[in-house]
């Protein structure tokens, strides 16, 4: 199957780590069909990601919330991406979350959060 480019590089900068970036990529694929809870459910990975690096852990445990109820549906492969994993990483994400609502900036640069690389199979 061949992807949306943007697919591709929302892949890439996710890896990298650039969780801003991925938002703005799967933003414009997203909006041409907002039906798509997949899509959906990544942005929110992405933006949930994105939250917590700033220590908005209120925001990231929403997001990631969301993410996991849109994605979940997806299971086990989607688009060639492994659902199952990544909502097993998101769940991780949850349980290193602190108690607060927000903390500094440092505090969040100094968490340990898991990581998680994504790989899209191709040949799907």
């Amino acid at each position: 199957m061949g992807y949306p480019e943007q697919y591709l590089q929302f892949i890439e900068k996710f890896n990298d780590g650039e969780y801003y970036e991925c938002h703005d990529l799967l933003e414009d694929i997203w909006m041409e069909d907002k039906s798509d809870k997949f899509l959906q459910g990544l942005l929110q990975l992405s933006v949930g990601l994105y939250h917590q690096e700033y220590g908005n852990i209120k925001g990231a445990r929403w997001m990631l919330g969301n993410a996991r109820k849109y994605l979940t549906r997806y299971q086990a492969v989607h688009w060639g991406l492994d659902v199952t994993r990544v909502l097993r990483y998101i769940d991780e994400c949850e349980k290193m979350l602190p108690e607060k609502d927000v903390i500094s900036y440092t505090e969040a640069k100094a968490m340990t959060f898991p990581s998680l690389r994504l790989y899209v199979d191709t040949s799907c």
